[in-house]
């Protein structure tokens, strides 16, 4: 079980994450003004540089610029993407531009805002287009998609699963926790989990609760399916 856990906010994180198990290490690559946790590129750079042969570093951006996106691409070298912005905010045709025009070692990943049933339709049309697809929650009034600590409907989770098989490699993220995450990948079966909120330390947005994140991953990588 791949274990994605965000958002870094110093080389010191990354590295005492990649101590604690967890397979991708997130951080949010630009100033939007919008999110927490938010680093220059500059910054972020340090991250993925000290990562490389040790974790895959996973920049989450919020630009709906394509050029801004292949911008942080350029300076910030991740080995995945992170496109985080409501979901229809960059769209099939724009994933498609990047996929043609970036680098074939950075991945595409793209936050699936997952509601009804129609989220299953959304899905396999992204999956044509991304490398990896990370089905999350959307709360009204807050930017993009995730980050909200808020669980979504897993059996919907679990049915986009099944339909995309092979297409694009899913990640379940949305209000996962240490005490929930076992039961999240038993339901759906993912191909990997992802956290931010709730490995931070209680009521910080930014601090990471790194004994969360050992719990977390432990209560990840113990679930066999």
């Amino acid at each position: 079980m791949i274990v994605q856990i965000y958002a870094a906010t110093s080389v010191d994180d990354a590295l005492t994450m990649v101590k604690l198990g967890v397979d991708q290490i997130g951080f949010v690559a630009g100033d939007y003004g919008e999110v927490h946790a938010e680093l220059s590129f500059a910054q972020a750079r340090t991250i993925t540089d000290a990562l490389r042969d040790k974790a895959v570093s996973s920049a989450l951006t919020m630009s709906v610029d394509i050029a801004e996106i292949l911008r942080m691409a350029e300076a910030v070298q991740p080995d995945i993407i992170h496109i985080s912005s409501d979901t229809e905010a960059v769209g099939v045709e724009a994933m498609l531009q990047l996929r043609q025009t970036l680098p074939a070692n950075i991945s595409l990943m793209k936050a699936i805002h997952v509601s009804g049933p129609e989220s299953i339709k959304t899905a396999l049309r992204f999956a044509q287009v991304s490398e990896l697809l990370l089905l999350d929650t959307k709360v009204e009034g807050l930017p993009g998609v995730g980050a909200t600590g808020v669980t979504h409907d897993w059996n919907i989770s679990r049915e986009i699963i099944k339909q995309v098989g092979n297409k694009s490699k899913i990640i379940l993220a949305g209000g996962l926790t240490p005490a929930n995450v076992a039961e999240a990948i038993s339901v759906t079966q993912p191909w990997g989990v992802d956290s931010n909120t709730d490995t931070n330390i209680p009521g910080d947005p930014v601090i990471k609760d790194m004994s969360r994140v050992r719990e977390f991953v432990k209560q990840a990588k113990l679930q066999i399916w």
